[in-house]
């Protein structure tokens, strides 16, 4: 495959503007009482610093950044941001929270919207340009993604209740629609991929980044959030019910995102 470059470039006022937003967020689900989700998030977000700075880095030697910035300082920024917006959305997505619609048009008009605002308010300080290869590593993350796909469909097929059976292709879904949508958003706000005059290249980077760097880590997600509410509630109480594994599957594959009229769809 040929090397992919991503690349973004953005108005240091889009950092400052961002992090304001991420306050915001975590203070709604803090008021919708959304701890585990909140919990997951800043998890989310360490472990992007250690995979982005620690290794495509440190060890991978793939990441630059030019005009001056501290690479340190804007990784950990761009790892809390993306780690805990994309990880808090799939937690929503897969515990089928109520206000799911909601919280997905607040992040995705945020990712629209924030590139345009920064286009009219920034431009008196030198862009942030930050890029990344991904030769050296696509391959274990292509590793990654086939042993934590290959385990759900091992699952499936050892299960002879129906009812038990892990949703693959709502797992999918989620995985690749999320770093779908923050991608896109980039590229429309002219975050992603600036300065490639190629549209072949823009759509690549796009294209395999949606369909691999968030989705790889949907399985483990995904049995990481069965185990504990399987134990726990969302508030990190204990459940007066417990369930075992597969019967915290079975229960999660019999529940419905509820609509603001309490229908379910």
């Amino acid at each position: 495959m040929t090397e992919i470059i991503a690349r973004r470039q953005f108005d240091p006022l889009y950092i400052w503007l961002d992090i304001a937003f991420l306050f915001v967020f975590a203070l709604l689900l803090c008021i919708k009482k959304k701890y585990a989700t909140l919990i997951v998030g800043v998890l989310a977000g360490i472990l992007y610093m250690l995979v982005d700075y620690g290794i495509f880095h440190l060890l991978c030697g793939a990441r630059e950044i030019f005009n001056g910035y501290s690479l340190f300082w804007v990784l950990l920024w761009m790892s809390m941001s993306y780690g805990f917006t994309n990880f808090t959305w799939i937690w929503l997505w897969v515990s089928k929270d109520e206000n799911l619609l909601e919280w997905s048009l607040l992040i995705l008009a945020w990712w629209i919207c924030a590139p345009l605002i920064t286009q009219t308010f920034g431009g008196s300080a030198l862009p942030v340009i930050i890029q990344r290869t991904t030769g050296a590593y696509h391959g274990y993350m292509a590793l990654l993604l086939l042993i934590g796909y290959f385990g759900l469909i091992l699952w499936n097929l050892r299960q002879k209740k129906d009812e038990r059976r892990i949703a693959i292709p709502w797992l999918l879904a989620i995985g690749v629609l999320v770093q779908f949508g923050w991608e896109a958003a980039l590229l429309l706000g002219g975050i992603r991929s600036a300065g490639f005059e190629n549209i072949s290249d823009k759509l690549m980077t796009l294209i395999v980044n949606s369909l691999l760097e968030t989705n790889l880590g949907m399985p483990y997600l995904y049995a990481i959030f069965i185990a504990f509410s399987s134990k726990r509630t969302e508030r990190l109480k204990r459940r007066t019910n417990p369930l075992s594994f597969a019967e915290r599957i079975e229960e999660n594959n019999r529940e419905r995102v509820k609509n603001n009229a309490g229908e379910y769809r």
